[in-house]
């Protein structure tokens, strides 16, 4: 994978950033020039690790529009525009799709009665795990399927989380880590627990390196012992609203 074909997407926060949605976190004053610093820094380490970020179009009246990862799917030449179960968040898709075909990717879209947020969608090297959850429907796993032209995907039942990479990420090397407890963890090959909540989610940044939020320490140092890289960033008022270091971008190889 050439460094210099390596591309994030992002969005920044917009100034209706502290009225997101809530499912799970408690509901509390989001400080939005806080999180407007710690989304800086947050872009800062992808482009440490090698990373060309690229803006995605802002959606100032979607205040969820800085979890950019739900709106896009990427998986080689394609990319498969979501689409949210939830009517505030149906003005992401239009700056996601110009993202897209701006890198020269093949759009695709779910189309209604579907629904498919893309922070369900776990890719590894064996399959590809799609949550089905409060924001993505059967319907919605099916198109993906079939626009996936054939990689095995596999449903797995969320419970106790937003979305399934809330729950469960992959690490460098394929294996899994999380919290099966908020999953239908049947579906799933050996899942590895999580030392705190917050490890359960993860993003890879190379062969031997992972982004991890700071609100993970024992993770951290758990991942750290077995020889991986660990960079770590506070996202605490992405957390406050249901946040995690996976949804802030969209990774494209």
């Amino acid at each position: 994978m050439s460094a210099a074909r390596r591309t994030a997407l992002v969005r920044a926060p917009g100034p209706r950033l502290a009225d997101g949605l809530v499912s799970f976190a408690a509901r509390r004053p989001v400080d939005v020039g806080l999180a407007r610093r710690q989304h800086d820094a947050y872009t800062a380490a992808l482009r440490a690790a090698g990373w060309t970020v690229r803006a995605v179009p802002p959606a100032d009246a979607c205040p969820d529009a800085v979890f950019v990862e739900d709106a896009l799917v990427v998986c080689g030449d394609v990319a498969v525009l979501g689409r949210a179960a939830a009517p505030s968040r149906a003005g992401e898709a239009a700056g996601a799709d110009r993202a897209a075909r701006d890198l020269g990717l093949r759009v695709e879209r779910i189309e209604p009665p579907g629904t498919l947020d893309g922070g369900d969608v776990l890719q590894t090297d064996r399959a590809v795990y799609v949550g089905l959850s409060t924001r993505t429907n059967e319907d919605g796993i099916c198109q993906l399927a079939r626009l996936l032209g054939g990689r095995p995907v596999v449903p797995v039942r969320v419970t106790g989380a937003l979305h399934l990479k809330s729950a469960v990420t992959a690490l460098p090397d394929g294996s899994l880590i999380g919290l099966p407890d908020a999953v239908d963890a049947t579906a799933l090959p050996y899942l590895r627990v999580a030392p705190d909540p917050a490890g359960a989610h993860l993003v890879v940044l190379g062969p031997d390196h992972v982004l991890l939020a700071a609100s993970a320490p024992r993770t951290a140092a758990r991942l750290a012992a077995d020889g991986l890289r660990v960079t770590t960033v506070d996202i605490s008022e992405f957390e406050a609203l249901d946040g995690c270091v996976t949804c802030l971008s969209v990774l494209v190889p």
